[in-house]
């Protein structure tokens, strides 16, 4: 049977020997995160407001893209998976944070666009075809980042009622998708079936590992922010009571 030659971006499968120093050094990407990290500097030096989330969001973008886990996510879907919930959960927010507080939220759009997106990405097939084009890839990347931070900004803008009802929806999303990776009962993934097992982990326990990190974890980071904004509710209520 002939393997299909896949040849992601962030390079061939690692093994657990050399992987600390797969670092990434594309100039062309080290010159946006330089420029981004700049611009962050500058920012934090004329004390603007928000800097700081965009240099914490620019930090991220580096542990994604330039530090070891990118060559890692090319050997283990457990490592893809952390590395596109980074971009979702800890990359958007930070930069919805420092972008303009939008007029007009839309959320259930926003809230409907993240989960299309994150689910067609991790269909196999579509998956399959990122990681042997770079220009799909990026398409990949940069979809779910883009529609990652319209989702959070549309939670920032909107009322806490309504941010409560977009959280728990990305929640069961998440975690629905997640259930359906860990009960698949096959291996999907097709990049990583023949780079697992120098990890210790067949293609499907590794695919396992990562549906279980969306379903708990992940789902569980939009309750914690949908529980933050209920508090909000209760705190307005507090203040509004008449002494």
């Amino acid at each position: 049977m002939t393997m299909t030659p896949w040849t992601p971006y962030c390079g061939p499968a690692p093994d657990p020997v050399d992987v600390l120093g797969r670092w990434n050094g594309d100039p062309v990407l080290l010159a946006a995160l330089g420029l981004l990290v700049a611009c962050g500097v500058f920012l934090a030096v004329q004390r603007r407001p928000g800097s700081p989330f965009l240099l914490g969001a620019a930090g991220v973008l580096v542990l994604v893209f330039i530090s070891p886990l990118c060559a890692l996510s090319s050997a283990l879907f457990t490592a893809r998976t952390l590395h596109h919930l980074l971009l979702l959960l800890a990359a958007a927010p930070l930069a919805a944070l420092w972008l303009p507080r939008l007029r007009a939220p839309r959320l259930a759009l926003a809230t409907a666009v993240q989960a299309v997106v994150f689910w067609a990405w991790h269909a196999p097939d579509l998956y399959a075809a990122a990681l042997s084009n770079d220009l799909l890839y990026w398409v990949m990347q940069l979809t779910i980042l883009g529609s990652a931070i319209w989702f959070w900004a549309a939670v920032r803008a909107s009322n806490a009622a309504a941010a409560v009802a977009g959280l728990l929806a990305a929640m069961l999303l998440m975690g629905l998708l997640g259930a359906l990776i860990v009960f698949a009962g096959e291996p999907l993934y097709a990049p990583h079936f023949a780079t697992t097992l120098a990890w210790g982990m067949t293609p499907l326990e590794d695919q396992q590992a990562a549906g279980l990190i969306m379903w708990a974890p992940a789902a569980a980071a939009y309750l914690l922010v949908a529980l933050w904004r209920i508090s909000e509710l209760f705190r307005r209520g507090e203040a509004a009571r008449p002494a």
